[in-house]
């Protein structure tokens, strides 16, 4: 009886979350090694002789999840393997999910930063362990935890720095002021980057104290995958053992287990029950917890009880110090600074695009033998130039915002206090600093002659308006699409 229960819940489970049962059994190293032999053949013939010698020929089979599917694919450098993941690998991943071996996803890392030993284990265990993290300089850090990801080369202004501020308090020794912390903002602005940055520090605050399993690091697919993976194998003991045994807990991408019923629930009393016994939680979403439909309310609950901290688009400023850090580390590669403020004042839809951007730039300039230039920098990157920025006019900003709520665009320069119109002016002042290079008495000039102090006070307002209010928020990604679309 106690089978058939355990069966029907697991098919619950399934039935939810879209999984499907897979047969139990290990992925011999040699069925990889074949595979990869005749993806390799294919991908010389696909980029050519040369690329392929560049980039593909150092590629080394790494660790792989039975789990997951995933495989990690490493490379000798921390520069190759970032150009590879930016160029090749949907191509990798498309040909490895053709194949019979059960690999479904393929990261590209750094070799240095793999688990210590390359050979694919098989897992002892029904429920393999979440990713543990032990201090620095012992030899069981995971292959998916970062430590090049730390604080010191997390770059900070106004758009992050809350985050960075209590992700930092976090890892702090002593009882944390907050718990848990929720850090959400828009992909590619550094969220993961933090939340292996606060495994990190705290590790090294533990130093020799922390034992395997301290420190846990997830996904929210990990999290659901490992939990009917519990189920299947009758044993959710053991998941719940490992995970309430954490002193620390990080998990990403939290928006992923909305509509997830039975997921939720664990989720709800493993974070309950580590919260209670003093363990550190931090979380990372896409968008606030008002804004996570389909989530258990006590969930919610939970999770904006500590700290909510978000991450804007980064601006300016941030962009050319991140591009400075990048020109810095390819030394001694020239890299003119006007190509700089090109790509910073152009790529403003990710500092993960932004950093993919400049390195493929630098790789193909190695690649031909040419020296960077504007010229070369416009022709090489003319796509993702496009993609990824228009120029937006603070007038366009003013004409869609006023339009949007019906009313005269002479308005935004207007000095009428009514609410229906100094509403949407702050509107429109707050996406003028967040989608222009516009400087704030700039800003202030073009709505009326206003101070800058002025443009500080809307940007704020509107700030706090989109954690409380969901149709000021909505308002915002409506109107930022419109204008970058």
């Amino acid at each position: 009886m106690g089978q058939q229960l355990g069966q029907q819940r697991l098919d619950g489970v399934l039935n939810e979350i879209g999984l499907e049962q897979v047969a139990d059994g290990e992925v011999h190293r040699k069925g990889l090694e074949a595979a990869w032999t005749e993806i390799r053949a294919g991908l010389r013939r696909a980029i050519g002789v040369r690329l392929f010698d560049q980039w593909i020929r150092p590629l080394r089979l790494g660790a792989f999840c039975t789990l997951s599917g995933t495989l990690d694919l490493e490379a000798p450098s921390e520069f190759s393997a970032s150009y590879v993941s930016s160029n090749f690998a949907s191509r990798i991943s498309l040909a490895w999910r053709s194949t019979q071996t059960g690999v479904s996803d393929v990261r590209v890392i750094r070799a240095r930063d793999a688990v210590e030993s390359v050979a694919i284990a098989p897992v002892a265990d029904p429920v393999p362990a979440p990713m543990a993290v032990r201090p620095a300089g012992t030899s069981t850090r995971s292959g998916r935890f970062e430590p090049r990801h730390d604080f010191a080369s997390f770059m900070t202004d106004e758009s992050n720095a809350l985050a960075c501020s209590a992700a930092k308090a976090m890892a702090a020794p002593g009882k944390p002021r907050f718990n848990p912390l929720f850090i959400h903002g828009p992909t590619g602005f550094g969220k993961t980057h933090l939340l292996h940055a606060i495994a990190g520090a705290y590790g090294d605050e533990l130093g020799p104290s922390a034992s395997d399993g301290t420190i846990l690091y997830m996904s929210a697919e990990r999290f659901m995958n490992e939990f009917v993976a519990a189920i299947r194998a009758n044993d959710t003991f053991t998941f719940k053992a490992r995970l309430r045994a954490a002193r620390m807990l990080l998990i990403d991408d939290i928006q992923f287990i909305a509509g997830k019923g039975p997921t939720q629930e664990e989720f709800l009393h493993t974070l309950n029950d580590l919260i209670d016994s003093g363990a550190r939680i931090a979380i990372a979403a896409d968008r606030p917890p008002q804004q996570l439909g389909a989530v258990d309310p006590r969930i919610l609950s939970r999770l904006a009880g500590g700290l909510v901290a978000d991450i804007q688009p980064a601006s300016l400023d941030l962009r050319m110090k991140i591009l400075e850090a990048r020109r810095a580390a390819v030394a001694p590669i020239m890299v003119p600074d006007d190509v700089i403020t090109l790509l910073a004042r152009s790529i403003r839809s990710s500092i993960r695009e932004l950093e993919g951007a400049f390195n493929k730039l630098v790789a193909y300039a190695q690649l031909v033998d040419k020296a960077i230039t504007v010229d070369l920098a416009q022709s090489m990157l003319a796509e993702a130039l496009r993609a990824s920025n228009r120029r937006i006019t603070i007038d366009e900003i003013q004409k869609v915002c006023a339009a949007h709520y019906r009313i005269d665009a002479s308005e935004m320069r207007s000095h009428r206090r009514a609410r229906a119109v100094a509403r949407p002016r702050q509107v429109a002042m707050y996406l003028a600093k967040k989608l222009t290079p516009r400087s704030l008495p700039e800003i202030g000039r073009v709505f009326g002659g206003r101070d800058h102090s002025t443009v500080i006070h809307a940007v704020r307002t509107i700030e706090a308006m989109r954690l409380d209010n969901p149709d000021m928020d909505a308002d915002i990604r409506a109107l930022q699409k419109q204008l970058e679309g």
